[in-house]
């Protein structure tokens, strides 16, 4: 795995690719991946990504002006995104090509689609589905499950990559532990539901 420098704290991440790249202040939390050539800058604020979060191929990760970039946990950044100075909760999935810029504040269990652009300062509530340039909510509704789906997956895969193996998605031992993770995760949901 990489070298990084001082400022840079690993705790217990599942993966981090040979390529990947982290400079300054950041953070990356137990349970996250770095997938090829995501790219982490953070010279003057910090970068944080929480437990379980993925960061996939050729990502970049930068601090804003005045802000630093903080992902939640559970969440997946999808290939060629950009998150530049912005807060993600958790359980998010941001999707390919997406470009989320200084100051957003996107809200828990939202899903940005492919290609949108988030300008300065958008604010996001919970439970969204955003898409557009710039982006807007055309949805409401709770993303709970999808989310931590994927991030389950690309946890799983983490594993497999740093045992070596690159075939975990086409095994059956995955795809049963895909449909108890689908139970489990459909159960929290309902009981977070009924209790709100």
């Amino acid at each position: 795995m990489s070298n990084f420098g001082s400022d840079v704290e690993i705790n217990s991440a599942a993966y981090l690719h040979p390529t990947a790249l982290v400079y300054g202040k950041a953070r990356i939390e137990k349970g996250a991946s770095l997938w090829p050539y995501t790219v982490i800058r953070s010279e003057g604020q910090e970068v944080v990504v929480g437990e379980y979060t993925n960061i996939q191929d050729f990502c970049m990760l930068h601090e804003g002006s005045s802000t630093g970039t903080i992902i939640g946990s559970h969440c997946s950044i999808t290939h060629h995104c950009i998150i530049h100075g912005c807060t993600i909760g958790d359980n998010c999935l941001i999707g390919i090509n997406t470009t989320i810029m200084d100051g957003c504040v996107i809200g828990s269990n939202c899903i940005v689609a492919g290609h949108s652009f988030l300008k300065e300062g958008t604010i996001i509530p919970d439970n969204s589905i955003v898409m557009g340039t710039p982006g807007k909510v055309v949805r409401t509704q709770n993303n709970y499950v999808r989310c931590r789906l994927n991030a389950f997956l690309y946890y799983r895969n983490a594993l497999a990559y740093a045992r070596g193996e690159h075939r975990e998605w086409a095994t059956e031992e995955c795809m049963e532990a895909v449909r108890l993770e689908i139970e489990k995760l459909t159960a929290e949901q309902t009981a977070l539901e009924n209790a709100t």
